[in-house]
C-alpha cells in the first residue's frame, strides 16, 4: 500500500506538471497571431512543449496502472485474509452462538460485508489519497500562478465538503438499514430452500413467494432510498465545479483586461480545475463506499469480538480409556432458559455400554453435547479417565469419540467422502467394512454410482434411515475409544436396528458406548440403563434390575411391547 501511495504521488505529478506548458503554448500562439508570424525559435519551443504534453501523460498512465496493481491487488489479498479469519473464527464459536444466529446473516457477513470492506481498502483508499495528493499539488501550482484567482476558484469547495459530509451521514444510516434488510432476505431464502419439502407438502409455495416478495420489496425500497441519496453526490460536485469555472472565467477575464495575467494563465486554471472534476465527482462514491465499509466492519466485528467460550488448553497426546463420570452437573440453555440437567451424577466405566432413556426434553441429548464439550456445564464437573473434561486435550478427545448426533448431517458430497470424513487415509475396503456394519452397504450398491453417488445438500436425496446409517458408518470408521449414539436408530425398522446393534457390538465390546434412545430394543443388552426425567435420573440399573423394579422403565417396556404386537 505504501508503494501504491508512491505511485499515486508520481502519477499525479506527471499529470499536473504538463499543464503549465499548455498555458505557455497558448501564449506563444497568441503572440504569433499578434505578430502575424511564428518564429523558428517559437516553433521549436512549441514542439518541445508538445512533446512534454504527449510524453508526460503516457508516463502518468503507466504509473496509474502500477498504482492499481498495488492498491487494488492489496485490497484483494486483505479480502482473502479477512474471509479466512472470519471463517476460522466461526469455527471456534460455540454451538449456542449458531443457534442464536441466522445462517443467511452469517453468510452475508463473510460475503457482502467483506466485499464492502475490500472496496474501501482498494478503490476507497486509492481515490481518497489520489484526491488529496492532486488537490495539494494543484493548489501549489495555482498559488504560484495567481493567488487571487486561486482564492476565487476554491471558494465553492468548502461548501461542497460540508454538503458531502451531511449526505454521507444520511448514506451511512440508510446503508445499515439496507444491509439489515439484505441479511433478512438471505436468511429467509436459506430457510425456504432448506425446508422446501415441508413447503411443498403443506402446499405453501404461493405463501412463501408472497413473503419473499414482501421482504424483497423492503430491501428494494431501502436500496432505492440509499441510491437516491447517493445520486446527489455527482450533480452536487459538478454544480460546485461549474461555479468555480464561472469564477475563473469572470475573475480571470477582468484580470486579463487589467493586464495582470495573460490568456495562458486562464487556460492553466481551467485545466487545473477540470482535472479535479473526476476526483471530486468520485468523492460521493468514495464516501458511500467508506460509509458502507464502516457499517460492514461493525457487523463483522460483532462476531469477531465474540470470545471463544470453549478453549483447548491441553495439547498433549495420550491414550483415552473412556471412563466417564458426571458429578452434580447442571445446564440451562441460554437461548430458551430451559434447565436441561439438574445436579446430574452418574459413572460409566471404561468398556461399558450405557443407555439413556426418557421422554422428549428429559436432557438425554444434553448429556452428549456436554460430553463432546460442544457446550459447557453451568455447575458441576465432568470427568473422563478421572481428569476434568476442561483439562483434557479437546482435539484428542473429539478424535477419540465416534459421535452420531440426533440431527444427522451429511455434506453435499459423495457417499464415500461422507463416510470417510473422520479419517486421513481412507481405503475402499475399510469404508465398505463399516458400511456393512451399519447395514447401508447393500443400499449403496443399488445406486447408479454406488459410493460415488452425490447425495445433494444435507443428503436430501436419501431417506432418513439411510442418512442415519451413513452417519453411523462415519462414526465407526474412526475406531474411537468412546461411542456416542444420540437417537441414531430412530428412522430404521426394528429388524434393521437389531442387525446394526449386533454388527457394532464387536466394535464396542472393549470400548465405552453411550446410546441415547427411545427404544427398549436398544437397551436390552446394555450394562447400564439410565432413565431421565426433567434433567434428573429417576431409575438406573441393568435390564433385569429395572424390569424387576416394575417402575418407569417397566411401564415403558410393556407399552412398547404392546405397540409392536
Amino acid at each position: 500500500m505504501v508503494l501504491g501511495v508512491i505511485f499515486i504521488i508520481f502519477s499525479n505529478f506527471f499529470t499536473i506538471y504538463p499543464i503549465k506548458f499548455f498555458g505557455k503554448a497558448v501564449n506563444i500562439i497568441a503572440a504569433a497571431f499578434q505578430n502575424d508570424s511564428l518564429q523558428k525559435e517559437q516553433m521549436n519551443t512549441l514542439i518541445l512543449y508538445s512533446s512534454i504534453i504527449i510524453i508526460m501523460p503516457i508516463i502518468s498512465g503507466f504509473l496509474k496502472f502500477c498504482m492499481r496493481q498495488t492498491l487494488i491487488v492489496t485490497s484483494r489479498k486483505i479480502e482473502f485474509e479477512l474471509k479466512n479469519n472470519i471463517y476460522r473464527h466461526y469455527q471456534t464459536l460455540s454451538v449456542s452462538i449458531f443457534k442464536k444466529s441466522k445462517i443467511g446473516d452469517l453468510m452475508n457477513r463473510i460475503s457482502e460485508d467483506v466485499v464492502n470492506v475490500r472496496q474501501y481498502l482498494g478503490p476507497g483508499v486509492m481515490y481518497t489519497i489520489n484526491l488529496c495528493v492532486m488537490l495539494v499539488m494543484i493548489l501549489i501550482y495555482m498559488l504560484l500562478s495567481d493567488p487571487v484567482m486561486t482564492l476565487y476558484a476554491l471558494v465553492p469547495l468548502p461548501v461542497l465538503s460540508f454538503c458531502i459530509y451531511r449526505l454521507s451521514t444520511i448514506v451511512n444510516k440508510k446503508t445499515k438499514i439496507a444491509q439489515q434488510k439484505q441479511s433478512a432476505l438471505s436468511s429467509f431464502v436459506q430457510d425456504s430452500f432448506s425446508g422446501i419439502r415441508v413447503i411443498k407438502s403443506f402446499v405453501k409455495e404461493d405463501y412463501i413467494v408472497s413473503l419473499y416478495m414482501q421482504k424483497s420489496d423492503d430491501y428494494k425500497t431501502q436500496s432505492l432510498s440509499l441510491a437516491v441519496t447517493a445520486a446527489f453526490f455527482a450533480p452536487l460536485t459538478l454544480f460546485v465545479v461549474g461555479l468555480s469555472n464561472i469564477f475563473i472565467l469572470y475573475i480571470g477575464g477582468q484580470r486579463f483586461i487589467e493586464g495582470k495575467i495573460d490568456v495562458g494563465t486562464i487556460t492553466d486554471f481551467f485545466l487545473y480545475l477540470n482535472i479535479l472534476i473526476w476526483p471530486f465527482t468520485a468523492v460521493g462514491w468514495v464516501t458511500s463506499i467508506n460509509r458502507r465499509a464502516e457499517a460492514s466492519m461493525e457487523r463483522i466485528n460483532e462476531f469477531l469480538d465474540i470470545e471463544e467460550e470453549i478453549i483447548n488448553t491441553n495439547h498433549e497426546i495420550y491414550p483415552v480409556r473412556g471412563n466417564i463420570r458426571f458429578e452434580n452437573v447442571s445446564y440451562t440453555y441460554p437461548n430458551t432458559g430451559i434447565q436441561a440437567l439438574k445436579n446430574l451424577s452418574f459413572e460409566i466405566k471404561a468398556g461399558e455400554t450405557a443407555v439413556f432413556m426418557g421422554k422428549t426434553g428429559s436432557g438425554k441429548s444434553t448429556v452428549g453435547l456436554l460430553l463432546m464439550r460442544l457446550i459447557e456445564p453451568d455447575e458441576g464437573t465432568i470427568y473422563v479417565d478421572e481428569k476434568p473434561l476442561r483439562e483434557h486435550n479437546l482435539t484428542l478427545l473429539r478424535e477419540k469419540t465416534g459421535f452420531v448426533p440426533q440431527e444427522n448431517f451429511l455434506f453435499s458430497d459423495t457417499i464415500f467422502n461422507n463416510i470417510v470424513y473422520g479419517i486421513e487415509k481412507p481405503t475402499q475396503e475399510l469404508m465398505e467394512k463399516y458400511a456393512k456394519n451399519a447395514e447401508i452397504h447393500q443400499n449403496i450398491m443399488e445406486f447408479k454410482d454406488q459410493y460415488q453417488t452425490e447425495i445433494g445438500e444435507r443428503g436430501v436425496t436419501l431417506s432418513g434411515g439411510q442418512k442415519q446409517r451413513i452417519s453411523i458408518a462415519r462414526a465407526l470408521i474412526k475406531n474411537p475409544s468412546i461411542f456416542l449414539f444420540d437417537d441414531s436408530l430412530s428412522a430404521v425398522d426394528t429388524e434393521t436396528e437389531e442387525k446394526i446393534l449386533k454388527n457394532i457390538s464387536s466394535e464396542t465390546a472393549q470400548k465405552t458406548a453411550l446410546i441415547i434412545t427411545h427404544r427398549i430394543s436398544s437397551s436390552k443388552n446394555a450394562d447400564k440403563i439410565l432413565v431421565l426425567e426433567k434433567g434428573k435420573i429417576i431409575e438406573q440399573g441393568s435390564f433385569k434390575e429395572l424390569i424387576g423394579k416394575r417402575g418407569v422403565y417397566f411401564d415403558l417396556y410393556n407399552r412398547q411391547i404392546n405397540e409392536n404386537l
